[in-house]
Order: structure tokens, then sequence, then C-alpha cells
């Protein structure tokens, strides 16, 4: 099986050094609490359409307690959601939909090719291969260190606030 090229080459960002951190995320995310699912921006692009964010996964992680206790692994849907979050920071921020909150629409083609586990950091790339002001349209990976830990393509919509 042939190696899966990353979305963003690796040499144009350094994982310990964000350029934005979780107070410029909460500019474009409502999400507060427990479902922060992003730690940092490592990467930007709108030229690229390409972005890189991370998340550090620490003992405080909700699902750390319940999620096999004896050797917790983060769940692949939570995965997914920081993968969401990430792509929703990008449409937000330069305005790619309409309305103003992204809703998750759908995940397609999801694969979890190694663990994610406390003390992780996983940094995910994200790329816009579909943007419309009905639907955004973004492929991700999810790294731990050199190691493809998910994939996948993630579908947002806009969702009204009533």
């Amino acid at each position: 099986m042939a190696k899966r090229e990353l979305l963003v080459d690796p040499i144009l960002y350094d994982v310990n050094r964000s350029i934005f951190g979780i107070d410029e995320i909460r500019c474009y995310n409502s999400h507060r609490f427990e479902m922060e699912q992003l730690t940092g921006i490592l990467y930007e692009s709108f030229e690229m359409k390409s972005i890189v964010g991370y998340l550090d996964v620490t003992d405080s992680s909700f699902w750390v307690r319940g999620h096999m206790p004896d050797f917790p692994l983060m769940p692949g849907v939570i995965m997914c959601e920081a993968a969401a979050q990430l792509t929703s920071y990008f449409a937000n921020k330069y305005q790619l939909m309409s309305g103003s909150l992204l809703g998750l629409g759908g995940i397609d083609n999801a694969r979890f090719r190694n663990p994610v586990k406390l003390g992780d950091r996983l940094v995910i790339q994200a790329k816009m291969i579909h943007y419309k002001k009905i639907l955004i349209i973004a492929e991700f990976v999810g790294l731990v260190e050199d190691k493809i830990a998910c994939e996948g393509i993630i579908k947002g919509v806009p969702v009204k606030k009533s």
C-alpha cells in the first residue's frame, strides 16, 4: 500500500509553536468548556485553503475518566470533532459560509490508523476541497508525531441561530 501524502508539508509549521491560541480560536468558534477540541493553530493559508491545528490530550479531557480508564484512548468521534472544529474555524475566519454557525453535515471515509493517548498532541491538517455558501467539504488528516492517527472528509453546513 502506498504511503498517504499529507495535506500540508510539515516543514511549513513548527508543532511546538502556535501562531494562534485558544483566545483567537474562540473568536471564530462558539465551543466552550468540555466541547473545545482545539488547543492552538500552527499554520493557515487562505491561498492554499489549508490549516493546521492541534489538540493536547490531557487528563482533564472529558472522555479520559470513562473511555477505558485503565488505558484511555481518544474516541474516534472526538478526533472527527476536532477536525470539524478546525474546519469551522477556517470557514468562519475567512467567511466561506453564509450564516453565523457551521454545523456538522457529515463525515465520509473516516479511518482510524493509530491510537491517540493521554499526553499526546493530535496535530490536524485540513484542506478545503469545496466550499459554497451552503456546503463546505474539507479533507483532514490527524497525526501524532509522524504517524497518521485518523483521516477523512468533513462536511459542514450553515446553521442559523434562532
